[in-house]
């Protein structure tokens, strides 16, 4: 009879012992997958923070971004003078590249001044008499508010007929609207909306 309970003793304390092992390893799987966790999400937000360029020499260069709400007017500028310089600075050897990459930072409505220009033939004057148009200057002010980003650009640029250059202002007027980035078609991310050249008129008091 001793030897019987001396032999149920040993069998608890195996399960005990086993019992103890099963609920050490199950903690420890916990732990290791809550750490698991815990170290993509903290590699996940750096890796939103950040992205990476392409070396001339094939190297990857990491940089660091800001928020967008911080750097949207730096992004805002760049936008605009990127689009008035392709849209306005044109020849006839690059009119129609330029053009294309216009058109893909604005919606419907830069469309339809370019149907409108071309209506009104101005690029067939362009090809015709073999016209340089050249962005002298873009200057934008942006009014940000927390719903919409509107713009006042000024563009100076030159036509170069050859022996004669005139030179004019340009105001254009609009919106911003955030998109997804498309790279490299729209870099920073933003459509001009609601285009429209108010005002045109020549300098003659040229510098």
């Amino acid at each position: 009879m001793k030897d019987k309970i001396t032999s149920y003793k040993n069998i608890y304390s195996v399960l005990k012992i086993n019992r103890f092992i099963v609920l050490a390893v199950v903690a420890a799987c916990l732990l290791t997958c809550i750490f698991s966790m815990l170290t993509v999400f903290r590699f996940n937000r750096s890796m939103l923070n950040s992205t990476f360029a392409v070396n001339t020499d094939g190297s990857i260069i990491p940089l660091k971004l800001v928020s967008q709400k911080e750097n949207m007017e730096v992004e805002a500028l760049s936008h605009l003078d990127l689009f008035h310089q392709y849209f306005y600075g044109i020849d006839e050897s690059n009119y129609e590249k330029n053009l294309e990459k216009a058109l893909w930072l604005g919606d419907s409505t830069v469309d339809n001044v370019y149907r409108q220009k071309k209506a009104d033939g101005v690029y067939n004057r362009l090809l015709q008499y073999s016209l340089v148009q050249k962005v002298i200057s873009v200057n934008t002010e942006l009014t940000l508010t927390s719903k919409t980003t509107s713009f006042r650009t000024e563009v100076i640029f030159e036509i170069n007929r050859g022996s004669i250059v005139d030179r004019y202002q340009l105001i254009t007027t609009g919106n911003l609207i955030p998109v997804d980035r498309n790279f490299p078609n729209n870099t920073h991310g933003l459509l001009i909306a609601n285009f429209f050249e108010n005002s045109l008129r020549k300098l003659h008091n040229q510098q």
